[in-house]
């Protein structure tokens, strides 16, 4: 089985949730911009980020785009926008590119890296 590239992943979202593609694209381009030496893979149906370790990444539902935060546990989340009560996983829900800012997209996603790295 070939494996899909990121932009693949991207152009199939552009067909399958078109109301959706401009706020995974605005995802993605924060998260490189707030992580750019990140790798970023196509996995478990999303992008996975890592440096070197999982630290977030974008899953699109039909209703929103989720951020997962793979220790987002360990993140402290002031300003309470992290949902999910798992024992390591949190997550943003984002519904519009307007949440990319409202919902400090960009910290959180420096608050994940130092969450993984603490971890190695």
């Amino acid at each position: 089985m070939a494996v899909k590239t990121v932009q693949a992943w991207l152009d199939d979202i552009r067909l399958l949730y078109p109301e959706r593609h401009a706020l995974v694209t605005a995802i993605h381009e924060r998260i490189i911009d707030a992580a750019p030496r990140a790798t970023v893979e196509v996995k478990y149906g999303g992008l996975l980020f890592g440096s070197p370790m999982p630290f977030c990444g974008i899953f699109v539902h039909r209703a929103h785009v989720s951020v997962e935060f793979s220790h987002g546990a360990l993140i402290e989340d002031s300003a309470g926008l992290l949902q999910g009560a798992g024992k390591y996983r949190r997550h943003l829900k984002l519904t519009s590119t307007d949440d990319v800012d409202d919902k400090r997209l960009a910290d959180y996603v420096l608050l994940a890296l130092a969450a993984a790295d603490s971890q190695r």
